[in-house]
């Protein structure tokens, strides 16, 4: 992140939003977003509040603002507690990082959170009561029925872009200095609706892959596998010669680590939609190649090389299996799975090693074309201003200050004195961090003080990262997991228009379920991989080739942006 002094910032914002005559009149943030609400179809239930923050807006230039704010009416900012949170704390709001938010911004939180592994259905419940909370954090780009665009012409949410232009200079003057990632959060109409989450770094993009024991490869006299067929080996040595149950264990419950399986990579296919060598997008699961992965799933998770309990496997589970031995190969962030994982096994057993392996290629010597790697910008974490909320201004001030240079390093590194020093114009952590003194592990300890180590709606520092992996295992993920040709076939952040992402919703929701239903049986064996015709056919039916007509015409619409 490129640095700025935060006067700078508000002089060039207020300069930009009065040379666009943007809001109008001395109207507040509120009145213009309501106003832009109403002309896209107006507020659900009536939802959207009619009374402007006290402030007068920023537009007109004339008023001076700074941190904290003066005191005002609490906001109720809703996310998912993260796991490293979880373990220490009922609520992001008893953690030293968002008390010392609150006091730095002026900006008094309740923070909602629901059950764990409930995410998607405590938001519909929420969106069916119409009374939403100020502030939701959420993945609206892909998991809001209909994308972004629907969420504003439902009346969910406010457009932000004269929220932006009127109160917040931290997050114009970023987005200014980095089109590619303004192209990114906004619809195709132009609609900023997020403050979002950003790696800063294209190095912070792939932090997820595999990885195994180690220690047992060095005891059996084993190459880290490079190749399915050296996978195959590998694992087979686990099950016969170590005793594991369950060789390869992952968290099957998580999401994203079922969009990004390096083992359906190794046969250049995905789960779900992917760019294809030809520029469009393809869906996977689909694909003969797909039938290929599943062969190779099936074959050995009938030879006992998959852990039998995949279809629930949670972060819980998978932890116990791989300390213990009872499993010797996973797939997980190099931060809070691998660190988190050896610094527990070693209290007991202190030759505990997991090691990186790339993404695997069907032939020795071969440069993986598919690998795990995100966008800089994915939608997740991100946050939205709800038409529920009274005080525009309050939040979208409390949000901005985490795109300042104040925010960024707090959001990165917390507090200097306390969880950081500055060592040489380099944030450094304290030991409060990385020995921390209770006894948590560095991921727990950082998730106390920052946000920096998981996401959230701020922007990624890489430095973060750079001590965040201690070990010497962990500092080679990014070389190891990053060698592939990847980049070229993720999918960018495109959002259909509000009637294509209803329509394409329709479709996908009924593949999806689908193929997950369909894929687990093929690996099982409870469904003859003979009927994977059928089972293509039958997701044809569903409206497959409409909805990569909806992708292919939306990706066409983002590359034109």
């Amino acid at each position: 992140m490129k640095k700025r002094s935060l006067s700078l910032l508000l002089t060039a914002a207020m300069t930009a939003t009065a040379l666009a005559g943007c809001g109008g009149g001395g109207g507040t943030a509120q009145e213009a977003s309501t106003a832009q609400a109403n002309n896209n179809g107006g507020a659900a239930g009536g939802t959207t509040a009619a009374a402007g923050s006290q402030a007068p807006a920023q537009a007109e230039g004339t008023a001076e603002f700074s941190y904290p704010m003066a005191a005002g009416d609490k906001l109720t900012y809703w996310c998912e507690l993260t796991t490293t949170v979880a373990a220490n704390y009922a609520s992001l709001g008893d953690t030293p990082f968002s008390k010392g938010w609150q006091e730095e911004t002026g900006a008094q939180i309740e923070f909602l959170h629901p059950p764990t592994g409930q995410l998607k259905e405590q938001f519909s419940l929420i969106l069916a009561d119409g009374n939403l909370p100020d502030l939701m954090e959420y993945n609206w780009m892909t998991d809001y029925p209909g994308g972004p665009e629907k969420a504003i012409k439902d009346g969910v949410i406010l457009p932000l872009n004269d929220i932006f232009e009127q109160y917040c200079p931290n997050i114009t003057a970023y987005l200014a200095e980095n089109p590619d990632i303004d192209k990114m959060i906004k619809t195709d109409e132009g609609h900023y609706y997020v403050f979002p989450f950003i790696r800063g770094e294209k190095k912070l993009c792939n932090t997820i892959g595999l990885m195994l024991r180690g220690d047992w490869l060095e005891e059996l006299n084993l190459e880290v596998p490079t190749t399915i067929d050296e996978w195959h080996t590998v694992l087979t040595a686990f099950k016969e010669k170590k005793g594991a149950a369950a060789p390869y264990c992952f968290e099957y419950t998580n999401g994203q680590y079922l969009t990004n399986d390096p083992f359906a990579f190794a046969f250049e296919t995905s789960r779900s939609f992917y760019l294809g060598s030809d520029g469009k997008a393809h869906f996977g699961a689909a694909e003969e190649n797909y039938k290929d992965f599943l062969t190779t799933m099936a074959q050995w998770y009938q030879e006992g090389l998959i852990d039998p309990d995949l279809a629930t496997l949670g972060n819980d589970q998978v932890s116990a299996k791989i300390t213990n031995g009872t499993a010797g190969a996973s797939k997980g962030q190099a931060g809070s799975r691998m660190g988190t994982w050896t610094t527990a096994a070693r209290s007991s057993n202190p030759a505990f090693k997991l090691k990186a392996a790339p993404p695997p290629t069907l032939e020795k010597g071969a440069k993986a074309e598919f690998g795990q790697i995100e966008n800089q910008y994915s939608g997740r974490a991100s946050v939205a201003i709800t038409t529920s909320c009274k005080d525009v201004e309050r939040a979208a001030r409390l949000m901005d200050w985490a795109y300042s240079d104040e925010g960024h390093l707090y959001f990165n590194f917390g507090t200097e004195g306390e969880s950081y020093n500055m060592v040489d114009g380099y944030p450094t952590y304290t030991d409060l961090i990385m020995k921390n003194p209770d006894g948590l592990p560095v991921s727990q300890a950082m998730s106390a003080y920052i946000r920096g180590n998981y996401n959230g709606p701020f922007i990624q520092d890489i430095r973060y990262l750079e001590q965040y992996y201690t070990l010497d295992e962990q500092k080679e993920t990014g070389a190891v997991w990053g060698d592939s040709n990847g980049a070229a076939h993720v999918m960018p952040p495109v959002t259909p228009t509000s009637d294509e992402s209803r329509e394409f919703s329709t479709i996908m929701n009924e593949i999806n379920t689908y193929r997950d239903e369909m894929t687990l049986k093929f690996i099982f064996g409870t469904e003859s991989l003979d009927k994977f015709d059928e089972y293509v056919k039958n997701i044809e039916n569903m409206g497959l080739s409409r909805a990569l007509e909806i992708q292919n015409a939306a990706l066409d619409r983002y590359n034109a942006r």
